[in-house]
Formats: structure tokens, sequence, C-alpha cells
């Protein structure tokens, strides 16, 4: 199987996209501080994720995730970003 996730900093009140053939190991690796894009954002909160038969049609997704269009349809069917707003007091 292949994941798409996606993770949520309470620190930096940001949202990060990303696929694996190992969410767990991969959860790991970022808040572990392994991966360098990801690591000033620590901690991660895993807010989302989707299992994909191949991963063809995982890396399709994550990218269509990380389009303006995408961005928008993960907000309002997948994450809550107002509940993760107010509970990390983020204006």
């Amino acid at each position: 199987m292949h994941y798409v996730y996606i993770l949520w900093s309470s620190k930096s009140k940001i949202f990060y996209y990303g696929s694996t053939d190992d969410l767990k190991r991969r959860l790991k690796e970022h808040n572990s501080g392994l991966i360098l894009s990801t690591k000033p954002h620590r901690p991660w909160e895993l807010v989302f994720y989707a299992a994909f038969k191949n991963q063809k049609l995982s890396n399709d997704f994550e990218q269509y995730l990380k389009t303006g269009s995408g961005k928008a349809f993960a907000y309002k069917r997948f994450v809550d970003a107002s509940t993760l707003k107010k509970k990390n007091r983020m204006i």
C-alpha cells in the first residue's frame, strides 16, 4: 500500500502534504528531525491519510493536494482547519 498524508504543525501553524509506503516510519522521521524540510516545524500531528493500491495513484493524489484547488478540497473534506486554529490559538 502507498499512503498520502497531511500533517499539522502546532508550532508553525502549517500543513505538510506527503506520500510514503510506510506511514508509521515516515511520521517518526518527521518528528525526529530526519526530514530537513520539516525539522524546524516539529512536532507534527497526523490529521489525515489515505491508502492507495499503487505508487502512481498515491503520487498523483499528493500532487493534486498541493495545488490551490486540492488544498481547498482538503480543508473542506479532510481537515478541520478552524478547529486546529482554535486548538492552537492561531489567529
